[in-house]
């Protein structure tokens, strides 16, 4: 079963880029609701193995998508932020930044605009495309789609508005501006090697 993570740090401890009030709604109901959905969709799932209803099997299917990519996206958000963020990253991530869209300003402006431009509910994404071994911006719809196959999410910028309404109000903009100086650079490092050499492994 899915369970929700721990943050490692105090819900007050993001302010004054986000809100005490913000963090733990968006970590304590939002996020608590996606680990209960797909937990209780995988509980109906087991339940359609004898195949006595197979029809329903697809609409389910799509339900824990939906909840699994929440709870997977929000995971990654908490951890790719801390109270110590900002900055720009170093070493091997830097390097691959700068290969991949010529400097650091570039992805940020690329992944801001991503990020902003989302129409509705959804993610911009820093994320690692294995079959090149560079890295490239998407946008999330709600928590789906859009997504290269393959590709692994290093950093998240959560583009719904419970993430940011009670203290941005509708200036999402804002918002994006102040996640950049929340961003754990040794944490997005840690997911981009990971991801290199996950690649490596599966093409040696």
């Amino acid at each position: 079963m899915y369970t929700l993570p721990d943050l490692a740090y105090d819900y007050a401890a993001l302010e004054p880029a986000m809100s005490g009030e913000i963090v733990e709604l968006h970590h304590s109901k939002h996020h608590a609701a996606y680990v209960i959905g797909a937990n209780d969709t995988l509980d109906q799932m087991s339940d359609l193995v004898a195949g006595t209803k197979p029809a329903l099997t697809v609409g389910l299917e799509r339900t824990l998508a939906f909840n699994l990519s929440g709870h997977v996206l929000h995971s990654i958000f908490w951890e790719n932020l801390s109270p110590d963020g900002g900055g720009e990253p170093e070493g091997d991530l830097a390097a691959a930044i700068d290969t991949s869209f010529g400097s650091f300003e570039h992805l940020r402006g690329l992944l801001t605009r991503a990020t902003i431009s989302v129409q509705g509910s959804g993610w911009g994404i820093l994320g690692y495309e294995p079959i090149l071994g560079r890295l490239i911006v998407q946008q999330v719809y709600d928590h789906q789609g859009n997504v290269g196959q393959g590709c692994t999410p290093l950093l998240v910028f959560d583009a719904w508005e419970h993430a940011y309404y009670l203290q941005y109000k509708n200036l999402r903009p804002d918002y994006v501006g102040q996640l950049w100086n929340l961003v754990n650079w040794a944490d997005v490092a840690r997911r981009y090697r990971g991801a290199v050499a996950a690649n490596t492994s599966m093409t040696s």
